[in-house]
């Protein structure tokens, strides 16, 4: 173990999103294909569900929050997806702006999209080394 020895990383619990509003937000991402895993609106917050995996994308409602631009450099977060250019195609389809046409990376491809506040979501394959995908 490295840093600090008390602790040990186990995984991923949940990403949290800023999101302006929470109704929009839970729509851009409907489109986008993110199922609703749970949603509490007097509390602020929707629950995304990935895949077969407990954490998912936490939506959090944050007040004055207005839509803006991605920021470069900004966090991003990729999720694995089993084609990114397939992926990219239903985007399209659905409304969703890409922020750049799909592009190679080192296990595959790679597209990235932003919802109205700036968070940056990423869908990337393993198709140049399926050995490593969750499902090949």
């Amino acid at each position: 173990m490295s840093g600090n020895e008390s602790y040990e990383l186990l995984g991923f619990d949940n990403v949290l999103l800023p999101v302006g509003d929470l109704g929009e937000a839970v729509s851009f991402y409907g489109r986008a294909g993110f199922p609703v895993g749970f949603r509490l609106d007097e509390a602020g917050i929707a629950m995304l569900t990935v895949g077969r995996e407990t954490p998912g994308l936490l939506l959090r409602q944050e007040e004055g929050l207005r839509p803006q631009p991605p920021h470069w450099p900004g966090g991003r977060v990729w999720l694995e997806v089993r084609d990114a250019r397939e992926a990219a195609g239903s985007l399209r389809d659905a409304g969703i702006g890409l922020l750049d046409e799909p592009f190679p990376v080192a296990t595959g491809w790679t597209v990235e999209f932003a919802d109205p506040w700036g968070n940056v979501v990423g869908l990337t394959d393993y198709t140049k080394r399926p050995g490593l995908a969750r499902r090949p």
